[in-house]
């Protein structure tokens, strides 16, 4: 017994400190810098370096996730802090990007279209926040096995991103009509569709430590010299197909369920 009475057991411990894992934070800082360096970039003028960096940045998105579960560092802050760089750069950045290159060329082109373009811009904006923010309040809920409900918002801003990134390397004004209207149509679909009930395939049920057919390799080698070729164009075609990927997959798999309910079978027999 301690002289006040007390065990020494009982004294208290001191304080654990607290901190973060710095590893995937880093990754996940390098996709927020993508996202303000875009800005800064699309604000001189440079619209070729501000889409290559929030194409940059999706690369560092996909790795901080992966690092941190290979490395078991998985934290709520870094569940919060990945969601806000997200919506910085997937979100804001890519929204004021294509705003800045093409869609406030509408205002001459269309009725209303200056207000039309900022809205635009606005809306693609809200829809990245409202899904990240879905999906971290719904992140038990998915849209099946492999599956999930809306468009990825790094994935929409591929569309937006190499959209521009397509235009600015080919010399393309953005001035031009056709290209603000055709951007302001795209940019609204990506924010329409992130926020749907559409299943895209999510690629997470991919394990990469099993076997596979050496046709696998053969084909991820192509993969690379079509993307080395003419990567704008490859990876603003990739992300563009993936995008109307969902609303297509969603599609043959209502008529699949049509067809099985007129051919006496029971809708929950349909697989999925």
């Amino acid at each position: 017994m301690s002289a006040t009475g007390e065990s020494a057991d009982t004294e208290p411990s001191p304080p654990r400190r607290r901190g973060i894992y710095l590893l995937p934070n880093l990754f996940t800082t390098a996709t927020l810098f993508g996202g303000f360096y875009a800005i800064v970039a699309s604000l001189r003028g440079e619209f070729v370096p501000a889409a290559m960096a929030i194409f940059a940045a999706m690369v560092a998105d996909t790795l901080d996730g992966r690092v941190a579960r290979l490395t078991n560092t998985q934290t709520d802050f870094g569940k919060e802090y990945d969601s806000l760089s997200d919506m910085v750069t997937f979100g804001l950045a890519s929204g004021v990007v294509i705003y800045i290159y093409t869609l406030h060329s509408l205002a001459g082109a269309i009725p209303y279209g200056g207000k039309l373009a900022w809205l635009g811009a606005f809306v693609y904006t809200a829809c990245a926040a409202l899904r990240l923010a879905r999906f971290n309040v719904s992140a038990h809920l998915s849209g099946g096995k492999g599956y999930f409900f809306g468009l990825p918002s790094p994935s929409a801003a591929g569309v937006t991103a190499g959209f521009v990134w397509v235009c600015a390397e080919m010399g393309i004004s953005g001035e031009s009509p056709f290209v603000a209207i055709t951007a302001f149509v795209l940019t609204i679909m990506a924010a329409l569709l992130m926020i749907s009930n559409v299943r895209y395939y999510s690629f997470k049920d991919l394990n990469l430590k099993e076997r596979v057919p050496f046709i696998y390799i053969v084909a991820i080698v192509g993969l690379f010299v079509l993307v080395s070729f003419d990567p704008p164009k490859v990876a603003f075609s990739v992300f563009l197909v993936y995008m109307v990927s969902g609303p297509v997959i969603t599609l043959l798999r209502r008529r699949r369920k049509r067809h099985s309910v007129e051919a006496g079978s029971s809708p929950a027999d349909d697989p999925q």
